[in-house]
């Protein structure tokens, strides 16, 4: 026998499963990349690839790095801060804090469990499904980024958010969503704008319910 037989009897896989199982082998691949490479490459913004399925859109570097340097100053000494839906913030904290202030990252992305037991894997239609380690009201800051425009995903990560803060909120969304933002978190819109790798169809903006450092060298007409 040629062995044809034994071939035919073989079970193939379906185009969609191997473009699943490619999937897993290349999201392997970028893990075990993150993993061995120098700790400044880990953490750079772009490290992991943007995807757009997720609705994930980096900041820029020059953002990222101003939002984290704004945490930072607002955690204060010995400071919490949690990023949710943020990792282009997260980051760059990692090359900004020292042993004595905390950084957690909730993100429904899996690939960033990379970063170990600072990543907390988080979604939003199910706000309050956290680990047991995250206290209600134990962030000095909560900074987050709703991967959607819509008043749902808003409602939804505002539950998170009010766990999770002791006061202080640093929201970046829509400018589309200021009403919302001001009906359900009470906050108002900053003058600081943030930008992306990327250019969007909407217009972003920051909101925080406190005066941040970044408003000082911000000058945008109409926002008092």
């Amino acid at each position: 026998m040629d062995g044809s037989d034994d071939e035919d009897d073989v079970p193939q896989l379906s185009a969609h499963a191997l473009a699943a199982l490619q999937d897993f082998y290349t999201e392997q691949q970028q893990r075990e990349s993150l993993i061995s490479g120098p700790a400044y490459d880990k953490f750079e913004v772009g490290a992991v690839e943007e995807d757009w399925q997720l609705s994930q859109f980096w900041y820029s570097d020059e953002t990222a790095q101003s939002l984290a340097k704004e945490a930072i100053e607002a955690s204060g000494k010995n400071g919490r801060i949690a990023c949710v839906s943020a990792p282009s913030v997260y980051q760059k904290l990692k090359g900004l804090v020292g042993d004595d202030v905390t950084v957690s990252l909730l993100e429904y992305d899996r690939r960033f469990s990379v970063y170990g037991d600072e990543f907390i894997f988080y979604d939003y239609n199910n706000p309050l499904d956290l680990p047991g380690r995250l206290q209600q009201h134990s962030f000095d800051i909560v900074l987050a980024d709703p991967p959607y425009l819509s008043e749902e995903c808003l409602h939804k990560t505002a539950e998170t958010i009010h766990y999770l803060t002791k006061g202080k909120i640093l929201l970046c969304t829509g400018a589309v969503m200021e009403d919302v933002v001001t009906q359900i978190l009470g906050l108002k819109m900053c003058k600081f704008i943030p930008k992306h790798n990327r250019s969007l169809a909407n217009e972003f903006r920051c909101f925080a319910n406190y005066e941040i450092g970044l408003d000082a060298a911000s000058q945008i007409p109409g926002v008092l």
